[in-house]
């Protein structure tokens, strides 16, 4: 990156163009907003130039003043160079400051008309600001130092052209208005109280213009990265974000290779200004919009490199460099948006198991699977039948699930699942069964499937209260409560929103005062710290207390007053719990003890192995 400051001469007079994106955003600076502050800056720059220019220094004591006047400095913009002829004009993209450069170049224009108008010596020179030579244009577009968005662009050389717009009032584009604006106000400026122009003024005006007001110009080259820059730079404002950046190059690119750009951004592009996309998703530092969730997602799909959400642009423009046309680039970012958006619920999904698998995946917030669930959905239905999408759906289902009940790391995620999008994609080449790529993928190495073992472990060991996310426990015992009924041919068709229910303890965390210890023989073991019995016991109740055996969920019209109260209270308030299918077991329970935890720990693991099966039965029957 090179980051200098220059004066406006310095950085409008050589032979250059300066291009805005077409679908950077209006121009919207105006009088009361911007013009009249700027005009105003000029005038104070002006007027210390002209103390100085009036002190009586002459000769090297002048110029020696004159160098020592403060300039004003009107902030930065950021370029990227972008390719042109040898010989030719000198190209640059416009990334950020359209709004300041822009301004700046009516500014040249207003001062220049007047300057015309009074034959000013500074004429040619400020003229040089605002068009290159007519020796070194190839076109007539060329001329113009500045060359705005596509929509614009039929406005603009009548904007800037040394012939006098006729002005009509309101109905006056901002470009002319400030024109008009910048033009006014110099005269005023250089006229005295005769109504007469003083040359001197006026020349005091382009000189400061010229030579006193200063940009800090960014240059980027090919290894900076302008997503990183713009958030250091815009740290108080709204940061153009990283596919934004993207949208820019692509439909720039797009315009230097002549595509009608127009209608690209109709057909693939304009969806994206729905409100749904400019959403914010994720937590702290790793929240972002939608659109860059997405270009992450696309990225590492296309790339089948994860990519760096920090470093997003960069990324993305070295795989733009010497890739796919901008059409194509444009066709794949809107097919895996109509994926992302069918993940995260925003469009219907046809398969209730997928849908099902979506949510759940969703819920535990494991965003690194979707740049492969996405690619699935890509794929046409000869490379991926339905059913394969099934398999293969279910498997990122119950490989996370199983991992996340578990209580296995999740350090690796995303490393693991683009290595299985390789294989998956490699499997596409070759025509092999993508669904069993995928499924052999996730198997294996550091980051392996959990057995049923494992499942009927940690269910048996774990501790899940106050050890996981109340939400998790809640998708946990919906996803078992909506299998049981699913499985259950005498129960009735019935949509439950599990998100509304609360869990709770069978046994209650404030167990003492209602639930005694007993031995063996179901003898009351009363409470001696120095017992090594009831020590025993009190211990191994304090585990089962928070395990998965003695948690479930009840509605709203669960009698919580019952809650820390006695068994028998306690089982009459799960019999009126009808609606839920797993609560069936323990209302028809006589006596809830530790045996009961653990017993209905593993009733609730055989469950959660029907919902998530192993890797073996979600295999082809060829594999």
């Amino acid at each position: 990156m090179d980051a200098k400051t220059y004066p406006l001469q310095d950085i409008l007079k050589p032979e250059r163009r300066y291009l805005i994106p077409t679908f950077q955003r209006d121009y919207e600076w105006t009088l009361d907003g911007q013009w009249r502050l700027l005009f105003e800056d000029l005038e104070s720059t002006a007027d210390r130039l002209m103390e100085v220019r009036t002190s009586g220094a002459e000769g090297a004591a002048l110029k020696s003043k004159e160098q020592s006047v403060s300039p004003h400095f009107l902030g930065a913009i950021v370029c990227a160079s972008l390719p042109f002829a040898t010989g030719g004009v000198a190209l640059r993209s416009v990334i950020d400051g359209q709004q300041r450069l822009t301004t700046v170049q009516l500014l040249v224009r207003g001062l220049l008309d007047v300057l015309a108008e009074n034959d000013s010596d500074r004429t040619k020179s400020v003229r040089r600001m605002l068009f290159n030579p007519d020796d070194v244009v190839e076109s007539p577009d060329e001329i113009h130092k500045l060359w705005p968005r596509r929509k614009d662009r039929e406005l603009w050389p009548a904007a800037v052209s040394d012939s006098i717009p006729i002005y009509d009032g309101n109905s006056d584009h901002l470009y002319l208005k400030a024109r008009k604006y910048f033009s006014d106000a110099a005269r005023d400026y250089a006229t005295d109280e005769d109504g007469e122009v003083e040359p001197s003024r006026l020349v005091a005006l382009a000189d400061a213009l010229s030579s006193l007001f200063k940009l800090v110009v960014i240059d980027l080259d090919d290894n900076d990265d302008a997503q990183v820059i713009f958030e250091v730079l815009n740290g108080r404002q709204t940061p153009l974000s990283a596919i934004d950046l993207v949208k820019n190059l692509l439909f720039l690119r797009g315009e230097l290779a002549e595509d009608d750009v127009e209608t690209l951004y109709e057909r693939h592009w304009a969806h994206f200004d729905e409100p749904w996309w400019k959403q914010e998703v994720g937590r702290g530092h790793a929240q972002r919009g939608r659109r860059d969730a997405l270009l992450s997602v696309w990225l590492t799909a296309a790339t089948g490199i994860e990519a760096n959400v920090g470093h997003l642009y960069r990324e993305a423009r070295e795989y733009l460099d010497g890739g796919p046309s901008t059409e194509a680039v444009l066709q794949q970012l809107s097919t895996f948006a109509n994926a992302y958006r069918a993940i995260y619920g925003a469009t219907p999904v046809n398969e209730d198991v997928v849908a099902a698998a979506y949510q759940r995946i969703r819920a535990l917030d494991i965003t690194t699977a979707v740049p492969l669930l996405a690619w699935l959905r890509t794929l046409s239905k000869d490379t991926l039948s339905a059913a394969d999408h099934v398999r293969a759906v279910r498997a990122v289902e119950s490989w996370s699930l199983r991992r996340a009940y578990v209580g296995w790391q999740t350090r690796g995620y995303g490393t693991h699942l683009t290595r299985v999008l390789r294989e998956a994609k490699l499997a596409a080449e070759k025509d092999h069964d993508v669904a069993d790529a995928v499924i052999n993928g996730l198997k294996g190495g550091a980051l392996d499937w959990p057995k049923d073992t494992d499942i009927e472990e940690a269910f048996l060991s774990r501790r899940f209260y106050d050890g996981m996310a109340q939400a998790r426990i809640r998708l946990l015992l919906g996803a078992i409560d909506h299998r049981l009924r699913s499985e259950d041919p005498n129960e009735p068709a019935a949509v439950v929103t599990y998100d509304n229910l609360q869990i709770e303890h069978v046994m209650p965390q404030s167990w003492q005062p209602h639930w005694p210890l007993t031995d063996e023989a179901n003898a009351t073991v009363a409470r001696d710290e120095s017992d090594p019995l009831w020590i025993k016991l009190d211990s191994e109740r304090r585990r089962r207390i928070d395990r998965l055996g003695n948690l479930t969920l009840v509605t709203s019209t669960f009698n919580r007053g019952v809650s820390n109260l006695g068994w028998l209270t306690k089982k009459l308030e799960f019999e009126k719990q009808k609606s839920l299918a797993i609560n069936y077991d323990i209302a028809t329970t006589s006596h809830w003890s530790e045996a009961s935890i653990d017993g209905r720990a593993k009733s609730l693991a055989a469950a959660a192995i029907r919902i998530w099966p192993k890797p073996e039965s979600l295999l082809s029957a060829d594999s």
